[in-house]
């Protein structure tokens, strides 16, 4: 069985900031499109079957500066849907809500096309893309890696090792860092988490 990579992309004005950033297409910052060409050496000793990424641009663009083939864009790897919590962070969301938790309580409802997203629905999503991947996973010739968004990305880990959607609030995620998924005795397991070196 591959290994699946998980790499989260560069650093955006939003992530520094810590603005909640799903739909909206900002750009890579200076930093962070160093961040996204310092895994290319990492990545360069890895042989690598087959790459898919966010439709967002600052998931592609780290795709594109790490030296990674072309991806196959997946809508379903999209960061999750902050609803009425995009552009706002965390503290600004505690003034009101003292007790919020994204992993637990989801966010507040946004516009129609931008409704947000429950724990659940992610996980849901989350679901989806490993289902997709399960058979890359074992015949690709190389690792699969996932280009994408941290607290998506960290829902998808929480999945893939068997645990609930809630559970991805154990693994935080930096920006242009790599999460690597394998096994241990045939059962799913954490081998890197938020690192910049394999």
């Amino acid at each position: 069985m591959n290994d699946l990579l998980l790499i989260r992309h560069g650093e955006t004005e939003w992530s520094r900031s810590g603005q909640h950033t799903s739909w909206t297409d900002l750009p890579l910052t200076a930093r962070g499109e160093e961040q996204a060409r310092s895994l290319r050496p990492v990545l360069a000793d890895r042989k690598i079957g087959a790459v898919l990424s966010s439709p967002l641009q600052r998931a592609r663009h780290t795709a594109e500066l790490a030296g990674l083939p072309a991806p196959r864009v997946d809508a379903d790897l999209s960061e999750w849907d902050y609803g009425g919590y995009e552009g706002i962070s965390t503290d600004e969301i505690h003034r009101t809500r003292p007790d919020w938790f994204l992993f637990t309580d989801g966010v507040a409802a946004g516009p129609p096309e931008h409704p947000g997203e429950s724990p659940e629905q992610v996980g849901a999503r989350a679901d989806r893309v490993l289902a997709r991947i399960e058979e890359l996973l074992r015949t690709a010739d190389g690792d699969v890696v996932l280009v994408g968004h941290g607290h998506f990305q960290r829902v998808l880990t929480a999945r893939r090792l068997g645990l609930p959607a809630s559970a991805g609030a154990l693994f935080t995620f930096e920006t242009g860092t790599v999460g690597v998924l394998g096994e241990e005795h045939g059962r799913p397991a954490v081998v890197g988490w938020n690192t910049r070196t394999l």
